[in-house]
Parts: structure tokens; sequence; C-alpha cells
């Protein structure tokens, strides 16, 4: 039962790790953009959302290496824990 507790909260924790860099570009480039809209008085859809789809998808692509690692390490983890958990 604890191994389970364990790995979920791993888990999560390497979600919320994984996501936080590209979601911080995200809202960082659209407030960026909201601000830009806002002095110039241009609403258009496509003005918010193509900038922030290209910052988020850089921003994977340079972290894409780091990415790895930190999903092999929380694999890593998850076998060694399970084959203690099962097997004492």
């Amino acid at each position: 039962m604890d191994t389970a507790i364990e790995l979920s909260r791993g888990a999560l924790a390497t979600a919320i790790e994984l996501a936080l860099p590209v979601m911080v570009v995200g809202l960082v480039v659209g407030v960026i953009v909201s601000v830009f809209q806002a002095m110039t008085q241009v609403h258009d859809q496509t003005l918010s959302f193509i900038p922030k789809i290209l910052a988020m998808v850089t921003v994977i692509l340079v972290l894409l290496p780091w990415f790895l690692k930190v999903m092999e390490g929380y694999t890593r983890t998850v076998f060694e824990q399970l084959g203690e958990g099962f097997f004492p």
C-alpha cells in the first residue's frame, strides 16, 4: 500500500515538474500578447493563439533532453520500488 502511494506521489510530482516550464512560458507569452492587444486595440483570436503555441512548442523542443532524463529517472524508480515492494 505504501509503495502505491509513493509511486502515485512521484508520478504527480514528475508530471508537475515536466509541465511547469511549458505552462509558465505559455502564461508569460499570453500576458505579453494580451498587453500588446490592449495597447494597440487589435483583438484578433489568432494573434493570441499562435505566439503561445510557437513558444510552447519551442520550449518543449529545447527541454526535450531534460524531459527524457526526468522520465527515465522516474521509470527507474518505479521499477526499483515495484521490485522491492512485491519481492521483499
